[in-house]
């Protein structure tokens, strides 16, 4: 095996704060980032959001059905209707991808924000461990090689 991919201890299986919405992960996250966005802050009632960038090829719900919450618009904001909690994103135009909340998985203490983002817009007493900080979004160019470094040394589960 490959160690720059290798141990990801796959599957991971998630949920929502009451249990009832489900999920298990089959694949290794493309990167793992923090957003310091004006809006990641509100909805999470919090200085950032955190993410999981992931192929939707492995991702899947494993019980009930979560409801579109947060955004109502073409990037979809995915919440347990029952706790309310955010659990995932679908983002426009790119339904091979969903951005996982980390703390969903029921093991995610290994978790550490790769890339931060939005940091524009970042509360001035915010630190992150991020490797890469951007004032916006990376440029699409830059994506393939920041998932190429957090193949190389992104964090893994212990």
């Amino acid at each position: 095996m490959d160690d720059t991919t290798t141990d990801w201890k796959l599957p991971w299986t998630g949920g929502c704060r009451c249990d009832r919405v489900r999920f298990r992960v089959t694949t290794p996250p493309l990167i793992t980032m923090a957003c310091h966005c004006r809006g990641c802050q509100r909805m999470s009632a919090s200085a950032f959001s955190l993410s999981l960038l992931m192929l939707s090829a492995g991702f899947e719900l494993t019980a009930g059905e979560p409801v579109i919450g947060g955004l109502h618009g073409p990037n979809r904001h995915f919440h347990c209707p029952h706790c309310k909690s955010w659990m995932f994103g679908r983002p426009d135009g790119m339904d091979h991808l969903v951005v996982i909340r980390p703390t969903m998985l029921d093991d995610h203490a290994w978790f550490a924000p790769f890339i931060e983002t939005a940091t524009a817009e970042k509360l001035p007493w915010v630190t992150t461990p991020a490797k890469h900080s951007f004032p916006d979004l990376p440029p699409p160019e830059q994506y393939g090689p920041l998932m190429a470094d957090f193949a190389a040394r992104g964090p893994r589960p212990a």
